[in-house]
């Protein structure tokens, strides 16, 4: 759905435009209250520090479908969308294929995420589980992890996030 705001039309001289971003928080354990999240705050002054209007932030259950929608409706109305949380090694982390799911594509090993977690992990220690942390969206562009290595990713205008708050800032 496009913005009718006539300062975040593409048609809009560059130089008028108002760049836009959202935030979607990712996870159960956010919307139980078992954690609190620290992220939107950080990436909020980041943004804003960058001349990027955070113009929506939403908190997402760990449900495929709910996950699909709303990243297809928010890269359609923002110039950026950042998620964090659901892309570890768990069963419950479906972040990185509900974000396949979203933009049609394949689910895949990436070789290069693959390469990064071998050196991570001693010989025999990198099993199925932890393999999960190296499939992405089949043309996803990979964002570096300098804290514990497992890499984020970035697929069209949505750049998908570690939740734990020292990684997410980092990447």
């Amino acid at each position: 759905m496009p913005d009718d705001r006539p300062d975040s039309r593409p048609d809009t001289p560059r130089e008028n435009r108002i760049v836009t971003a959202c935030v979607l928080i990712l996870g159960n354990e956010i919307l139980s209250g078992r954690t609190a999240d620290v992220n939107l705050s950080w990436l909020a002054r980041q943004l804003t520090d960058l001349g990027i209007r955070l113009r929506e932030a939403r908190v997402v259950a760990d449900v495929e479908d709910d996950i699909v929608a709303a990243v297809n409706e928010c890269r359609a109305r923002y110039d950026y969308v950042f998620t964090t949380g659901g892309i570890g090694p768990t069963h419950d982390d479906i972040t990185s294929p509900s974000i396949a799911k979203a933009f049609g594509v394949p689910w895949v090993r990436h070789p290069e995420a693959v390469k990064i977690l071998e050196g991570m992990y001693e010989p025999g220690q990198l099993n199925e589980a932890r393999l999960r942390m190296a499939t992405v969206p089949e043309g996803a562009v990979l964002v570096k992890n300098p804290v514990s290595a497992a890499p984020g990713f970035r697929i069209g205008n949505v750049y998908v996030l570690a939740g734990v708050p020292s990684i997410m800032q980092a990447m």
